[in-house]
Formats: structure tokens, C-alpha cells, sequence
């Protein structure tokens, strides 16, 4: 079986692979897909959302995002001792998907000016740049999919007045394991769909640390012309804001 560190780094790749993509198709110049708009790119995110989880879900668990690793250890799901690699390997996920996505789009990557717009390629940043606002738009995003996330991935029976998580059930002396498997990539991606509609306008909802750090690696460090700077000045809020909105939804999540 594959390891979970390889799956969690195919997975995020395969998430900036569509997600990159689809701002790529909409941004650049002389695409199919230019000028396409907002409800172009959040479903793009949403089916990138979707094949990543659904493709190793059953090896990794299918995080493809920090604050989803990290919510679920601060919520007890998850071993903590795993975190850390867990989260570099969605971060090399993540450039190895930018670097993809710029692979796919080079010649259109050379026929367009806008700096501006090839950064977005590989990274978020604001409408309005107010680092207190920004910061608190990426800690709700990330705090609704985080918190839909904790249930998705809970089985969904508590035993007794104990709390405890069931994993099985037994039927006619038949001991069942039921939850959605898989199929919970489904959920989630409908969620970020939802997250992007509603709460994507501010910042472009990064709600990932990796979705916006290992991509941002990637323009700074690929040889195309008119890249202009990678914006580190705002690159902290990207993984501040979704930690904390991940930590907050745990939070509320052990209290519930």
C-alpha cells in the first residue's frame, strides 16, 4: 500500500492541478477558458477538492491541507507525532502542483503581461489589503470547512452518555463498519464550493496553508517572464488565519 506521506503529496498536487488550473484557464490570455469568472474557478477548486480526497482517502485519509491535519489532532482524530510530516508533504504537494499547472499553460504564461494575474495561478491575496480583515476571512473559511470536516470524518454514533465515537455497529450479531469512506470527498468539496460562493470574495479563500505556500514556492522559483514578486509581505496571513480558524473549529467541536 502506498505510503500516506506519498498520497498526501499526490493529493495536493492533484488539488492545485485543477484549482491552479482552472484560475490559469480563466486569467491568462489566448485560453478557452479566459475571462470564464468566479463561478468557473470555485467549481474547478470544488472538483480539485474532490479527485484529491477521493484518490487516497483510503491511504492518507485524504487531508490535503494543514489545517485539516491539524484540526483533526487538536480534535483527538488524528496522532499528532504524524503532523509534521503530514503537512510538508501536502506543502510539496502543493509545488509540485503549481509547477504542473505552469507546465500545462506555459505558452499562455508567456502571452500574457499581468502580473498580477499569474500570481493568483499559484497563490491568494486581497481585494483590499487590511491584514486584521484578510486574517479573520481566512480563519471563518477555515473554520466552516474544518468544522463540517470533524463530522464528515465522524462516524456519526456516540455511545451512551460517554462521547465516545462508534466506528462499528453490530447488526445480527454482525460487527459493521459504516461512514461514507470515500464518498466524503463529495461532501467536502461542496463544502469549499460553498465556502468560495460565499466567503471566497475578500482573500480568494486560501483556507490551506499548503494550497497557497507550496504554489507561492513555485512562482517564486519558476523562469517565466513578467512573473513579478510572489508577495511574501502577505503569504503569513494564508497560514495564520486557516490554523486558526482550524484550531477554533476543533474547539467548538470538543465542546459540542
Amino acid at each position: 500500500m502506498m505510503n500516506p506521506y506519498v498520497a498526501e503529496v499526490i493529493g495536493t498536487a492533484i488539488l492545485i492541478i485543477f484549482g491552479g488550473g482552472v484560475v490559469a484557464n480563466v486569467v491568462l490570455n489566448e485560453t478557452k477558458g479566459n475571462g470564464g469568472g468566479w463561478i468557473v474557478i470555485t467549481w474547478g477548486w470544488a472538483i480539485g477538492v474532490f479527485m484529491g480526497v477521493f484518490t487516497i482517502s483510503q491511504i492518507s485519509g485524504g487531508h490535503i491541507n494543514p489545517a485539516v491535519t491539524i484540526g483533526l489532532a487538536a480534535a483527538g482524530l488524528f496522532d499528532w507525532a504524524q503532523v509534521p510530516l503530514y503537512v510538508a508533504s501536502q506543502t510539496l504537494g502543493g509545488f509540485l502542483g503549481g509547477v504542473t499547472v505552469w507546465l500545462a499553460y506555459k505558452d499562455h504564461f508567456a502571452a500574457t503581461e499581468d502580473e498580477g494575474a499569474k500570481l493568483a495561478i499559484f497563490s491568494t491575496g486581497p481585494e483590499i489589503r487590511n491584514y486584521a480583515s484578510n486574517l479573520m476571512t481566512e480563519i471563518i473559511g477555515t473554520f466552516m470547512l474544518v468544522f463540517g470536516v470533524l463530522y464528515l470524518n465522524s462516524a456519526g454514533f456516540l455511545e451512551g452518555t460517554s462521547g465516545e465515537v462508534l466506528q462499528t455497529i453490530t447488526i445480527d450479531g454482525q460487527e459493521v463498519g459504516f461512514g461514507l469512506g470515500a464518498l466524503s470527498a463529495l461532501p467536502v468539496a461542496l463544502v469549499v464550493l460553498g465556502i468560495g460562493l460565499s466567503l471566497g470574495g475578500p482573500t480568494g479563500y486560501a483556507i490551506n496553508p499548503a494550497r497557497d505556500l507550496g504554489p507561492r514556492i513555485a512562482h517564486a522559483v519558476l523562469p517565466f517572464p513578467n512573473k513579478g514578486p510572489s508577495d511574501w509581505a502577505y503569504s503569513w496571513v494564508p497560514i495564520v488565519g486557516p490554523i486558526i480558524g482550524a484550531l477554533l473549529a476543533a474547539g467548538l467541536y470538543l465542546v459540542l
